[in-house]
């Protein structure tokens, strides 16, 4: 196991993808922070050229509660695309790169190669919420947002980086497409899938049921007046999250890899 991990850290540190999942979280902040300034001053927005429209669409409000609830509906939404296809790359590279085999011939167990990939995926995806929650307070600090309080930030920190766990537990299956299908192309097309799925089921009403609406439910992205999904949901989401990393196992322990 030891081994594996170094040799999947090594893959990612030499990988330009870090810094490009680094990039898109880091202007996702960007993103919420121009919508809080819009809020706060649209009078301010408009000298700049800025419309004011976008940001009221969010329903969030100028200030440090709203600031943080759109920083976890950013973690939520856009932690399953990126995340996504952190997965995707981890497991679809072997065999686009046609590297998969010669990994299997190494005197290393599959079950252990798998699991460094989801090692390396996990630590990544923290890392990822963590620049996105730090950025975030850098960001709210600077706009001098009201309505700071320490046990308060303490709790929408929280609630940034449970969506974002949430939102990597169910990229856990996209491991499995992208085993299965041998590379990117098939796994990035359920990816897709996935996202627009979500959202419509989502829109119907029926998200609490659905894993992957579950992350965007439980960061508000519904609205106050809708309520946020229950234990039955958040535990939707966990068996998810297993069930992909083990069959993604089992898979790589049983096919055929001789194609």
């Amino acid at each position: 196991m030891r081994e594996a991990l170094w040799a999947e850290l090594l893959k990612a540190r030499r990988s330009r993808l870090p810094w490009v999942t680094a990039l898109a979280f880091g202007v996702a902040t960007l993103v919420c922070g121009m919508f809080m300034f819009i809020l706060a001053d649209p009078a301010r927005a408009r000298a700049f050229g800025l419309l004011g429209g976008k940001a009221e669409i969010s329903g969030a409000g100028a200030d440090w509660p709203g600031y943080l609830a759109l920083l976890a509906q950013a973690a939520a939404v856009g932690g399953l695309g990126v995340y996504g296809l952190i997965v995707v790359w981890l497991f679809g590279r072997e065999f686009s790169d046609r590297t998969a085999t010669d990994l299997l011939a190494l005197p290393t167990s599959r079950t252990a190669v798998v699991a460094a990939k989801f090692t390396i995926g996990a630590i990544w995806a923290l890392l990822l919420a963590l620049l996105l929650t730090g950025l975030g307070l850098l960001i709210g600090a600077l706009l001098a947002l009201p309505g700071w309080s320490a046990p308060g930030a303490v709790q929408g920190s929280g609630r940034i980086m449970a969506a974002a766990a949430l939102a990597a537990l169910t990229a856990a299956p996209l491991a499995l497409a992208a085993s299965v299908g041998r590379g990117y192309l098939a796994a990035v097309g359920v990816l897709f899938a996935i996202v627009f799925t979500s959202q419509v089921i989502a829109a119907l009403g029926y998200g609490a049921v659905f894993p992957w609406s579950v992350p965007g439910l439980f960061a508000g992205i519904a609205g106050p007046g809708q309520d946020p999904p229950g234990l039955a949901g958040l535990a939707l989401v966990a068996a998810t999250g297993v069930t992909g990393a083990i069959t993604t196992a089992v898979w790589w322990n049983r096919a055929d890899h001789t194609r």
